[in-house]
């Protein structure tokens, strides 16, 4: 169980790294790819807006990745929580704000890394 745990609490830790990587540095090139709901005109003036959410996802990366260097159990599964809840909010206003596919990206992965969690 706990190794299924690492695996979808690393698997949303990459997935907000890749996240942080496209709002931050790819915006106005991958970005365009990935959201192509919004209009392209829209990619320039907004980079730094982009910028800012992809250094919150990278701030939920973090804390994620941080959970696996905490050597009290307690407090590892306190810290998990707390990112992975996060996280599942996140995409919850996420996909009823910009896109429903970012509820199936962020929020399935982060609720069923919340599960093992407590089931572990």
């Amino acid at each position: 169980m706990p190794l299924i745990t690492n695996i979808l609490i690393s698997l949303v830790a990459i997935i907000h790294l890749y996240i942080l990587w496209l709002e931050m540095f790819a915006w106005t090139t991958q970005g365009r790819k990935v959201f192509k709901s919004l209009p392209q005109e829209l990619f320039e003036p907004t980079k730094v807006l982009a910028a800012n959410q992809g250094l919150y996802n990278g701030f939920l990366a973090a804390g994620l990745i941080w959970s696996f260097f905490i050597s009290d159990l307690f407090w590892q599964d306190n810290v998990r929580l707390f990112f992975l809840i996060c996280v599942a909010f996140a995409g919850v206003y996420g996909a009823l704000s910009a896109d429903k596919k970012i509820l199936f990206v962020q929020t399935v992965p982060a609720c069923l890394a919340i599960l093992f969690v407590i089931i572990s």
